[in-house]
């Protein structure tokens, strides 16, 4: 019940945000998603080619909002974090009755379904003006889309467990924020092919199997073969239980040593 609370609270303020600084946030999303209209443009004016780089351009912006997901995700836990403390609203949600955990799920299950939605329209958008094909399957899209966000919720929550006592960690998410859009954005079912090494840290990564599995569903119509879903899976309730186990002894051990809200 306190996590639904919680959830209406935090779908209040997005709205009371959207409309006070609507400019803001349609300028984000210009910058945001500008670069892949262009993309969809130059192609429309290339008929020539439009056909045959049609679908490979539909998988690469597919790749793409899943990486902006993932990056978006890992910013909120890290420089996200970051910046309530300098405000003091980290210590406030710490001493809310609900707790960061329950406040951070709520905040990133907002940002979530605003961002598949809005997603979900610009994919739609460029589909229709390329002429290629979304090929939806509500129940298998949702399981992915599903354990997609548990991934990256449980990867955001180890990396924001890691800025709550290490506070640089911080900046070198910005890495982790690049490294991940770049493998949602190129990575094929190829990598069964690379190195056995080489495959398991792609494997480990949050967003490697979640994109090819979407990519498969929604662009090829196609259910994700057995070893990307068995992954998928695996990193999910890994992920899962690494990130909220780390994050909360994390919690406990910054607010013992009185550096939850120091930065």
């Amino acid at each position: 019940m306190g996590f639904f609370l919680v959830l209406k609270a935090e779908i209040v303020r997005s709205l009371i945000i959207m409309r006070r600084y609507w400019f803001a946030t349609a300028i984000g999303m210009v910058v945001g998603y500008g670069m892949l209209f262009g993309l969809v443009a130059a192609l429309v004016y290339n008929r020539a080619g439009l056909e045959t780089w049609a679908a490979q351009f539909l998988e690469k912006a597919l790749g793409f909002i899943v990486g902006m997901f993932a990056f978006g995700v890992v910013g909120m836990f890290s420089h996200g974090l970051e910046g309530m403390a300098r405000t003091g609203q980290l210590e406030q949600l710490y001493m809310s009755p609900h707790g960061l955990i329950v406040n951070f799920f709520a905040r990133s299950f907002v940002s979530a379904v605003t961002t598949v939605l809005s997603s979900g329209v610009m994919l739609w958008v460029a589909s229709l003006v390329l002429g290629g094909q979304l090929h939806i399957q509500p129940g298998l899209v949702f399981i992915l889309l599903a354990l997609t966000y548990m991934n990256l919720l449980g990867f955001g929550f180890m990396v924001g467990g890691l800025v709550l006592v290490f506070k640089q960690t911080g900046q070198a998410a910005r890495l982790f924020q690049m490294v991940l859009l770049g493998l949602a954005l190129f990575v094929t079912d190829n990598i069964s092919e690379w190195p056995l090494p080489a495959r398991l840290v792609a494997h480990l990564m949050p967003v490697t199997d979640a994109a090819i599995c979407l990519k498969y569903a929604i662009v090829e119509g196609k259910v994700p073969p057995t070893e990307f879903l068995v992954f998928l899976v695996l990193n999910c309730v890994i992920w899962t239980f690494v990130g909220i186990t780390l994050f909360r002894i994390m919690e406990n051990w910054s607010r013992d040593k009185g550096t939850l809200g120091a930065y």
